[in-house]
């Protein structure tokens, strides 16, 4: 059985909790608190799976794998199921497009580990990073967009763009009205299963309201 050490809010984690669920891979989790007494992602046992001391790790096969968008495409490598990479050529350039201009882009510059060192101005540098890297969003979704964010079928990039709206909405209100695209595939998207059972409302971790 693979086991996922997680944390209910982390879009990195979620990512591949949509990818497990959306391949309908059984796995166990192992929660990482990464508030709870100054992070349990800096006890030496979680730094011995994951030296970068980050959510999430997949160990699976044998190994450990970090980093979410490497865990997903091993998946789909390795498992049978819907395929989240495409077999053509240029609509698999797209989604990794799409998938690093979000995970490189966008969320790195507003994870937490950031936020810690910016104090009172966490929300004002986290909205004008994710405005910013929308606004870059939504012109390319709209060269490339079908149902969901390549085409009409789910990939590696409605994987990462769904947790990123769910922070940019929840956590950093941010207004998704001039961005009608990123709206509209979010819309379509969290209508699926795979996307409701990862939701970060419904982890083994999830605080009670």
């Amino acid at each position: 059985m693979p086991v996922l050490y997680t944390y209910f809010r982390s879009s990195c984690s979620w990512r591949v909790r949509i990818a497990l669920a959306f391949k309908g891979i059984a796995y166990d989790q192992v929660p990482v608190n990464l508030i709870q007494g100054g992070g349990q992602q800096h006890a030496d046992s979680f730094k011995a799976l994951n030296p970068m001391k980050q959510v999430p790790a997949l160990s699976i096969d044998g190994i450990t794998i970090s980093q979410s968008l490497a865990i997903i495409q091993y998946l789909d490598e390795t498992r049978p199921g819907p395929r989240l990479l495409p077999e053509d050529s240029k609509k698999r350039a797209q989604v990794r497009m799409i998938s690093d201009h979000i995970t490189s882009g966008i969320q790195p510059l507003q994870n937490l580990h950031v936020l810690q060192k910016l104090g009172d101005e966490k929300l004002q540098w986290a909205q004008y990073f994710i405005i910013s890297g929308f606004q870059a969003l939504e012109s390319l979704l709209q060269q490339t967009a079908g149902q969901y964010c390549v085409g009409d079928e789910v990939t590696m990039a409605d994987l990462c763009l769904v947790p990123q709206v769910y922070n940019a909405v929840s956590r950093f209100k941010v207004d998704l009205a001039p961005f009608p695209t990123i709206e509209k595939i979010n819309n379509n998207l969290l209508e699926l299963k795979a996307f409701k059972i990862s939701h970060p409302s419904c982890q083994p971790d999830t605080p009670d309201p």
